[in-house]
């Protein structure tokens, strides 16, 4: 399966691209690490959400992996922000998931990212989207998660 992991802040939505194939993870190639809202109009937020939409078909997307951001506090996510994630989960017949921090952390201790992140060829800013991918991955993949 191979997922997309996102990580929204302000304008901008950092991607990675991860796949899961017995147990073994992969970073794939992509032409493009971040997406940027450079208009907040509806023409701009459709701009954005097509261009999104043709990413996820041209790399044959199973999932899109949000991480969660809160709604209010010191650390709540930007209107824009909000806007982004709206757009994304409205593609049609795309698999978007908002995966919760808390449940990246819980994913990650049980299953530790098993290489240092400077080997994963990424760059710093992807760090979030990726382990956001990983651990969504790696807890579907987990076998307390499934059901027979």
């Amino acid at each position: 399966m191979k997922v997309c992991g996102v990580d929204l802040k302000g304008n901008e939505a950092t991607v990675c691209l991860v796949s899961l194939v017995d147990g073994l993870f992969h970073i794939s190639d992509c032409r493009t690490r971040r997406l940027t809202l450079a208009d907040t109009s509806a023409k701009g937020l459709k701009n954005f959400q097509s261009t999104f939409a043709k990413l996820v078909a041209d790399y044959k997307i199973d999932a899109v992996i949000i991480r969660q951001r809160q709604s209010k506090g010191k650390f709540a996510g930007s209107a824009i922000g909000f806007k982004l994630e709206a757009a994304i989960e409205l593609i049609e017949g795309l698999e978007v998931v908002v995966f919760n921090p808390t449940d990246i952390k819980e994913s990650l201790r049980r299953n530790p990212i098993p290489v240092p992140f400077s080997d994963t060829g990424l760059k710093q800013f992807q760090e979030t989207a990726f382990t956001t991918a990983y651990a969504w991955l790696m807890k579907r993949d987990s076998p307390s998660q499934k059901t027979s």
